[in-house]
């Protein structure tokens, strides 16, 4: 799987939706509920480079395959929406012709 740059976007891309649900639904909470900020600094953290590190794997996916820039544009809106990735991440799987998450581990 990361042999490839479809690959690597797609795996980073779950890294990166697992960090945003885990920053929105148990870091935030422990913030503000548990008066715990090092949570938030933590995986806020860890969440931001992956954030990043996805944008870098679209663009690259963009030129080595082609994609038009509308197609990197909806990776990035992806990203930004809570189960996003997972949604592009079936997309682009159906495109290629590659197996989902789901189908791969039955």
């Amino acid at each position: 799987m990361l042999k490839t740059p479809i690959g690597r976007l797609r795996f980073v891309g779950t890294l990166e939706a697992i960090s945003y649900l885990v920053l929105l639904g148990i870091a935030m909470p422990l913030k503000y509920m548990m008066d715990m900020p090092m949570a938030v600094t933590i995986v806020g953290g860890a969440h931001g480079g992956l954030f990043i590190l996805y944008l870098v794997a679209a663009v690259h996916v963009k030129f080595v395959h082609n994609w038009s820039w509308s197609k990197v544009f909806y990776a990035f809106v992806a990203s930004v929406l809570p189960f996003g990735p997972f949604v592009f991440d079936a997309k682009v799987a159906k495109e290629e012709g590659q197996p989902t998450s789901a189908k791969a581990s039955t």
